[in-house]
């Protein structure tokens, strides 16, 4: 029973860093900045669920609740005749837990480092109407703390994340953003055991309606699959198989500070958690 009990932590231990930490993109990030722009932002993210999936069943006594405050800063500049950003990323968790009935014992703090660059190989020439193309690399660090038996954020290895992000404009202040990305996630050893993760896809399109500069409404949706994970060579049943909706309100306070809320609802899970509400709050500072 007890090993049953620690293999069901360690590998939920696993799973619950990619909702939180899954390179995920807003309505307009894909804009292209002029260069010398700074962006400083900071997020605050909290999710909640009382369902657990796992093998086909849900577990029953389970929850989960986690509160997430992101730092991220972004630098553009030109590389070569194209526009470029660099990113770093840095997010801290508390986290609680029941699995089966069974509290959790967790790793609150600071969690993986991402570090990322964007280039934009498209710019439009008339951005209510053209197409912006952009393509970026992230490398996600193990500079979390980790511990293969208790809930955290830190992932013990590197994780490589090469994404594609279009804005295409519609006219009539419509817009249309895409990304597509894959998280390549090294397989690494604790004490003798082998942890493994196959590659976890992610599909984010959102469809905005932009007042003036200033003001926007958008309405997404976000796509997960693959992720599979083992632990030893056994399967745990728990992967990114999720589907969830959003809606995000964004306005610009004045011309360097914006805020952006998001509300999120999962409409389909498989091997993890369900979570009933996901709520985003964003403030960004531009320098």
């Amino acid at each position: 029973m007890k090993m049953t009990q620690t293999l069901g932590a360690t590998a939920v231990a696993l799973s619950l860093a990619a909702p939180a930490l899954a390179i995920d993109v807003g309505p307009g990030d894909y804009t292209i900045l002029p260069d010398g722009t700074g962006l400083g932002m900071l997020y605050w993210q909290h999710l909640s669920s009382d369902t657990l999936h796992l093998n086909g069943a849900e577990v029953p006594g389970s929850s989960f609740e986690a509160n997430v405050a992101i730092l991220r800063s972004l630098n553009y500049f030109t590389l070569g005749d194209m526009p470029a950003a660099f990113h770093v990323v840095a997010p801290f968790a508390s986290l609680d837990a029941d699995i089966g009935g069974f509290g959790q014992q967790a790793n609150n703090g600071l969690g993986d480092t991402t570090l990322g660059l964007t280039v934009w190989p498209v710019q439009p020439d008339n951005p209510e109407t053209g197409t912006t193309l952009g393509f970026s690399l992230f490398a996600t660090l193990p500079t979390g703390d980790y511990d293969p038996t208790r809930l955290g954020i830190g992932e013990g290895t590197y994780t490589i994340t090469p994404q594609v992000g279009v804005i295409q404009g519609l006219g009539n202040g419509l817009y249309f953003d895409g990304v597509l990305d894959v998280a390549l996630q090294q397989d690494h050893d604790e004490s003798g055991v082998t942890f493994e993760h196959d590659p976890s896809w992610q599909i984010q399109a959102m469809l905005r309606r932009q007042w003036g500069p200033d003001t926007s409404l958008a309405i997404g949706y976000s796509g997960q699959r693959g992720g599979e994970q083992s632990v030893g060579g056994t399967e745990t049943g728990l992967k990114t198989h999720r589907d969830q909706i959003r809606l995000y309100g964004t306005h610009f306070l004045n011309p360097t500070t914006q805020i952006q809320g998001m509300i999120g609802k999962d409409i389909s899970v498989k091997g993890g958690f369900e979570y009933d509400s996901v709520v985003q709050f964003r403030l960004v500072k531009v320098f």
